[in-house]
């Protein structure tokens, strides 16, 4: 009986999970923690749940093995070595588990972005390596999540069980891995498709499988980024064994309850898009847009522990920021609000300035301005605004004191991580206007001096 994969996508967070079934039982790899998407492709697919794998503990996003397995009575598979609160069904390297008659499926252990790592590898004439966070589309997973003292190690591993990979596996094996779709597990990226890829093709683009182990870990570290604040939290969550998503609705709160948290030092978050809120929002709230990376950079940069309240235009804009953060372990909204900014306070509504890069550029003309970059440090030294002040989003929080009290004009990319820091700056008080513009494409037509730290007199 033929192999049908269906993936599920969370492109929020760059992952994906995958459900793969014969017509009659399926096997599950990396689901996420909201379950109702897997349980419903398997409903939609007439199949039943038998056995689910975890290529490793993750360090994104709360899994949703554990609490699937329970739901189904499915088989929960995890590294014998790894430590976890929890009966599993221990997996070893080279183990092979019959899913089904035509399905089986043999663990490898590819350590590099976890020491316990596993990929999984399914049989036939169509066969598939489920990769995980170790080799990915054109790039490996990130080395440097166990701390700093372990990077330099498991890149090493993660060469070499890259390269394992390649030797065992044959040309046409589809490569499918958890990892790599904008999430910040990965190392780095060769590009090349973002929809699918096999050993052969890896084989051509991937510098992990052309370059000698020595260089690739020079390159490696060298392109590691920071990555989100609350990934700490993530795999002991996922050792403890993490119960499935409470969606249940929020409580709702009025008026006087919102004004009563925000006074309380609670975080309201406005869910609507920057130009919806800088049209006007209620003064001291904080603006993630849902058309962005929302979970990621609220995990980020909020306290953790800190309650959050969310402000949407609709109950389906709330439900979908909500499901968002169970995925990373914020699992309940302390309330929520729906409709228009107005009916959420009786104070008058705070409005956030907007403009161009060639907004910036005629104001410089006429007098000074401080501009503030909030991207990260791999975008700055590419190239920034000469005379900018530098402050990535993700230190914005713990350094506002730091954000000059004067007129402050904010930029990122293109706008969204800009209209995050610059609500969080005009809580303060301090005046802040949004740069909603690309940077790319903008900033030097505009006639704006962009430096970088390889050629600093260039423009």
């Amino acid at each position: 009986m033929a192999t049908t994969i269906i993936t599920l996508e969370t492109s929020t967070l760059g992952d994906r999970s995958y459900l793969v079934h014969d017509g009659e039982v399926a096997f599950v790899v990396d689901p996420q923690r909201d379950l109702d998407r897997m349980l419903d492709a398997a409903k939609q697919a007439g199949v039943r749940i038998t056995h689910v794998f975890e290529t490793h503990v993750h360090n994104d996003y709360v899994t949703g093995g554990f609490a699937l397995a329970q739901e189904t009575g499915a088989a929960y598979f995890v590294n014998a070595e790894d430590e976890v609160s929890f009966e599993r069904t221990p997996v070893r390297d080279d183990d092979v588990v019959e899913v089904s008659p035509s399905m089986r499926v043999r663990a490898m252990h590819t350590p590099g972005h976890t020491f316990t790592h596993l990929s999984y590898v399914l049989a036939g004439e169509e066969p598939v390596v489920f990769s995980g966070g170790s080799l990915l589309f054109g790039s490996t997973g990130r080395p440097d999540l166990l701390g700093e003292g372990h990077t330099d190690e498991l890149a090493r591993h993660q060469y070499r069980s890259a390269r394992r990979l390649a030797a065992e596996l044959s040309d046409e094996t589809q490569v499918m891995p958890t990892h790599g779709f904008g999430s910040f597990c990965a190392a780095t990226s060769a590009g090349g498709s973002t929809t699918a890829s096999t050993i052969g093709q890896e084989r051509l683009i991937n510098p992990v499988l052309s370059q000698d182990e020595e260089d690739f870990v020079a390159d490696t570290l060298a392109g590691l980024d920071v990555y989100p604040a609350y990934y700490v939290h993530m795999g002991p969550a996922n050792a403890a064994g993490p119960s499935a998503a409470d969606l249940s609705e929020p409580e709702r709160a009025d008026k006087s309850e919102l004004r009563r948290r925000l006074e309380a030092g609670e975080w309201l978050v406005d869910l609507r898009s920057r130009t919806a809120f800088a049209a006007g929002h209620v003064p001291g709230t904080f603006n993630f847009g849902l058309d962005g990376q929302f979970a990621t950079y609220l995990g980020w940069l909020i306290p953790w522990g800190t309650p959050v309240t969310l402000l949407g235009e609709s109950r389906e804009q709330v439900a979908e920021a909500q499901r968002e953060l169970s995925r990373i372990g914020i699992d309940r909204p302390a309330a929520a609000a729906t409709g228009r900014p107005e009916e959420w306070t009786d104070a008058p509504l705070a409005q956030l300035q907007s403009a161009s890069f060639a907004d910036l550029a005629q104001v410089r003309h006429h007098r000074p301005v401080t501009v503030l970059d909030v991207r990260r440090v791999s975008e700055w030294r590419e190239a920034h605004i000469d005379g900018a002040v530098h402050l990535p989003i993700h230190d914005i929080v713990t350094r506002m004191d730091e954000v000059p009290e004067e007129e402050v004009w904010v930029h990122c990319a293109s706008g969204y991580r800009a209209s995050i820091s610059a609500s969080l700056i005009a809580a303060t008080g301090r005046r802040v206007v949004v740069i909603d513009d690309s940077f790319d494409r903008s900033a030097a037509s505009a006639g704006l001096p962009i430096v970088s730290e390889s050629d600093p007199v260039s423009s």
